[in-house]
């Protein structure tokens, strides 16, 4: 079924006043402070004869300005944006404010037991395996610090690469009183079974570019090398989104971007493309992939941390002439981006640079779908800016439109948008909804109950979340589109009716909208009309299905579920095993002291599931 096209006059509004916000952006025709100017080098000349627009480019590493730039004609934003965990996302150990306990505290994983200590002002991590030499690292990086802290380091005895290292302090949690608890890193997301405690891949070709401010040029490459480049950190969005909602890169002025290549090449300690690669962008974004693969590191960064220009793109022209107003967008002279005519659009697609993965190597997606044939919604956190992209209300609703872009979301709105309260979200594309007569009549609920909130049916809270709790998939849809009846599980209208069947949401849907569903299909997933839609996906379902009927289970604290609970302790998955500890516990029903430990997945020679995480 083709997603909903939105061309109320109610859309046309909202499109319109988006455009206006992004293009005004606070920047009116005053001049850069002169601490600002300042701070900026060559302010003196460049910005004179520069006419009104946008910036000419804010791709290039001459582009970027920095935060501090932004602060003396920002100073609130600047202020918000500082303490926001988005912006901690990267912190170097220290004097930051680290939760993790370096203080002794041991770890232990199988046989393997790792320790996390802090000798003056720097912290360590120790990991002993039985017959081998320890392993000690010191932290170079904290990661993380709005659900939990990943630590990166570089081994003692040698060696200068940053590695990932092989522990996480998750301190955001569902569970009543938590203060934290140390977890394998990776655990987080849908990988196998470790044997033993090591550490992970080199941080700088993993986890560097989202988590931190590169110039955009470094992410384009893949865009430019086109299809049979090789995989890096800077892959676009638009790989994992159908073809009709891409957006393409073209290079109109190979010169130009060979002269900006070059000086970014050379930065990063490479070669230049040499003989009949010179006049071919594909060839020559080829060749400076590699260079990004091996060359790039904290040196190379703009910024440590995310920074303002993550988001706004490289402003030193704005800051040097705030006539010239920052682009969501990437601009270049020697660059071409086709993308929908729509500022929303712009700023959606901004987010999902780095709010789009599918996490590890889990190969399947909402919808049915497999994340290596088709595009389909991610399962968990951080997916949610490309999930966004793949529903009915990315043209003309902005990820801005709920989430604060400077500091931390409020949890108490962010609550308040999954009641009725929150419509007014929604009402000024679907105004007609705004009469409680009108919306009765389009969900069949109590428009002031739980089933009036547009979110609770068109943001099904069907995504796991890095706190442990259920998080609302981002694909705005319908939940009785084909699609997700039968292409996943559970049926959405169970994540609220979670002790009804097949057979009666089924024909629950049917009696109050026009659709129709096979009931083979049905019974091929849950086995039986009769079945209880959550327990039979939580026996029949793929993993990231089976979690979500388990944190249905523990959310109503079904007792009698616990058995079937209980099976998943053992399940292939870790992060499944968690989400039944959680869930037997919520339930009254703590799992055994010592559970069996399921077999260890083969590992694929080549493939490392935490890349992604």
């Amino acid at each position: 079924m083709p997603l909903p096209r939105c061309s109320s006059n109610g859309c046309q509004r909202l499109v319109g006043g988006l455009a206006l916000l992004l293009a005004l952006a606070d920047c009116g025709p005053r001049q850069a402070s002169p601490a600002a100017a300042a701070r900026i080098p060559g302010a003196g000349n460049e910005a004179r004869g520069l006419a009104a627009g946008l910036v000419p480019s804010n791709v290039t590493r001459d582009d970027y300005a920095g935060s501090s730039a932004c602060e003396g004609c920002h100073p609130s934003e600047t202020a918000a944006w500082r303490a926001s965990p988005m912006h901690r996302m990267t912190r170097q150990p220290r004097g930051a404010d680290i939760r993790a306990p370096f203080d002794g505290t041991r770890f232990t994983f199988k046989d393997d037991i790792l320790t996390l200590e802090k000798r003056g002002e720097e912290r360590y991590v120790r990991i002993e395996r039985p017959g081998e030499r320890p392993e000690t690292y010191r932290v170079t990086r904290v990661i993380g610090g709005r659900t939990r802290e990943d630590f990166a380091g570089t081994d003692v005895a040698g060696g200068s690469e940053e590695v990932v290292l092989p522990v996480s302090f998750v301190f955001a949690s569902r569970a009543p009183g938590a203060a934290g608890s140390l977890r394998y890193k990776g655990y987080s997301v849908m990988v196998h079974e470790r044997a033993e405690l090591h550490a992970g891949p080199v941080w700088s070709r993993t986890c560097i570019f989202c988590h931190n401010t590169p110039p955009e040029l470094d992410r384009l490459l893949g865009a430019v090398a086109g299809r049979g480049a090789h995989a890096y950190q800077g892959e676009q969005v638009d790989a994992l989104l159908p073809v009709e909602r891409r957006s393409e890169v073209h290079v109109r002025d190979a010169a130009l971007f060979a002269q900006d290549l070059d000086a970014e090449v050379a930065a990063l300690g490479g070669q230049r493309a040499s003989g009949r690669d010179r006049g071919d962008p594909r060839a020559r974004a080829r060749v400076a992939i590699e260079v990004v693969r091996s060359g790039f590191d904290a040196s190379s960064l703009v910024e440590v941390g995310i920074g303002c220009e993550a988001c706004h793109g490289g402003s030193r022209a704005h800051a040097l002439d705030p006539r010239l107003r920052p682009s969501l967008a990437p601009r270049a002279p020697w660059l071409q981006v086709t993308t929908p005519p729509s500022p929303a659009q712009a700023q959606n697609r901004m987010c999902a640079r780095c709010h789009q993965v599918l996490f590890s190597r889990y190969p399947f997606t909402w919808e049915g779908g497999r994340r290596d044939a088709s595009p389909g919604g991610s399962h968990i956190s951080s997916g949610e800016g490309r999930d966004f992209l793949l529903g009915g209300c990315a043209g003309a609703m902005a990820c801005t439109t709920c989430h604060d872009p400077h500091g931390a979301d409020s949890p108490a709105a962010l609550r308040r948008l999954g009641t009725p309260l929150g419509n007014g979200k929604c009402t000024p594309c679907h105004a007609e909804l705004a009469d409680p007569q009108r919306l009765r009549s389009h969900a069949h609920h109590d428009p002031d109950g739980a089933g009036g909130a547009c979110i609770a049916c068109h943001m099904p809270r069907k995504n796991m979340g890095l706190d442990g709790s259920l998080t609302r998939y981002h694909r705005i849809g319908r939940p009785t589109d084909p699609e997700r009846v039968l292409g996943d599980r559970p049926l959405e209208c169970a994540l609220c009716h979670v002790d009804r069947s097949v057979a009666q949401l089924t024909d629950a849907m049917e009696r109050m909208w026009p659709v129709r569903y096979p009931r083979q299909r049905l019974v091929e997933l849950y086995g039986s009309l009769e079945a209880n839609v959550v327990r039979a996906t939580l026996e029949r379902g793929k993993a990231h299905e089976q979690a979500v009927a388990i944190g249905l289970l523990g959310e109503a604290r079904a007792l009698d579920a616990a058995p079937l609970v209980a099976r998943q302790l053992t399940h292939e998955y870790p992060l499944v095993r968690q989400w039944a500890r959680t869930a037997l516990d919520a339930m009254g029903a703590p799992p055994p002291r010592a559970s069996p430990i399921a077999p260890v997945a083969p590992v694929v020679p080549g493939v490392d599931e935490d890349a992604e995480d």
